[in-house]
């Protein structure tokens, strides 16, 4: 049995749900989890979870609020002698074996200080383990976006990224790219299609997004708002693991932002997906844009969405399906025996 440290970013659930896959895994090892907010929330009832602070990326009004993230990142920074104290003690009391982080700021450095190995596992790292061919215009972005990782999140020993598109690793970077992890509810369901759409936003959206939503000709089961109402071919349903997985699995399409999680469980099911990434996120225009550069769906950036694209986008449903169906979406046991290796032989097997 090995210990094992385990950081998790807190923004958002698909961090928190990654890192809860992979510990009910390897149930025959003893997990303790830093993270807090809706990564706390995730992992605590089944495990060990000490809160610990982060850099948050709040969203607001389908934006990237650059300025709150900056004051995050500045507040945790200036905080950062009194958390590596406070973790240093933690880790003292634990004695782990071995670390890993889900993009997640601490814990690689208190793992080298410890003199202990530490596994990045997450999808971000995807931005600087790859090149992508992206168009000149996002090349700011994608330069900000890789700096703050090598800035923020580049002090592991090892690297895995999860990702639906797998671009080549660079030459000499020490990482690698395998298809997403799922969890297992997402697994236990099987596809099939009836005739109505999901729509899921996990941040608070533009306000053409439900405009848009009642010009598709389907009934909407509409995820995200916590709500459980119609309105139209608008139906809003209370958050339920159970009842979004079960509508995810047999709905026709997918429309949403561009989280990679969403987007992976929909690809696994067959679905095609119509998104609209967060700006200023890089992260999420990279998901949008390898979706339609690999003819799995499309993707718009703009708040003010035309009802003309919809028949336009049903209308190539069937190709869509079908360069979804030559692809393998599903990492878990290639993942599963990284990261059996890493334990093991405290590094990758490269």
């Amino acid at each position: 049995m090995a210990k094992i440290l385990y950081g998790v970013q807190c923004t958002g659930h698909g961090h928190a749900v990654r890192a809860l896959t992979l510990a009910r895994h390897f149930q025959e090892h003893e997990f303790l989890f830093l993270s807090q907010g809706m990564g706390a929330e995730v992992l605590r009832p089944e495990f060990q979870v000490v809160d610990c602070p982060n850099p948050e990326s709040p969203i607001r009004n389908h934006r990237m609020a650059v300025a709150a993230m900056l004051y995050s990142t500045l507040k945790v920074r200036s905080q950062s002698r009194r958390i590596y104290r406070f973790l240093m003690e933690i880790a003292d009391r634990f004695q782990p074996d071995v670390a890993m982080a889900d993009y997640e700021f601490f814990i690689p450095r208190v793992a080298r200080r410890l003199g202990i190995p530490c596994l990045s596992l997450d999808h971000q790292h995807i931005v600087s383990l790859c090149r992508h061919p992206v168009p000149w215009r996002m090349w700011p972005d994608y330069l900000g976006m890789e700096l703050a990782i090598h800035s923020h999140y580049n002090r592991s020993t090892d690297y895995l990224a999860i990702s639906f598109f797998r671009p080549p690793v660079k030459p000499r970077v020490k990482g690698k790219v395998l298809p997403p992890l799922l969890r297992e509810t997402v697994l236990a369901r099987q596809p099939c299609q009836d005739d109505h759409v999901v729509a899921y936003q996990g941040y608070t959206t533009f306000p053409e997004f439900f405009t848009f939503l009642k010009a598709i000709p389907s009934p909407v089961m509409v995820y995200g708002f916590n709500e459980d109402r119609v309105d139209g071919n608008l139906h809003f349903k209370k958050t339920s693991e159970e009842g979004f997985l079960d509508d995810l699995a047999s709905c026709r399409y997918v429309v949403c932002g561009a989280s990679h999680t969403l987007m992976s469980e929909a690809l696994y099911y067959g679905k095609p997906v119509l998104c609209f990434p967060i700006k200023k996120a890089f992260e999420q225009y990279l998901n949008a844009f390898y979706l339609e550069h690999l003819g799995y769906g499309q993707f718009f950036t703009g708040f003010r969405p035309r009802p003309e694209i919809i028949p336009s986008f049903e209308a190539k449903l069937d190709s869509f399906r079908a360069n979804i169906s030559n692809n393998h979406f599903c990492g878990n046991p290639e993942v599963f025996a990284e990261v059996d290796c890493f334990i093991r032989e405290k590094r990758l097997n490269y």
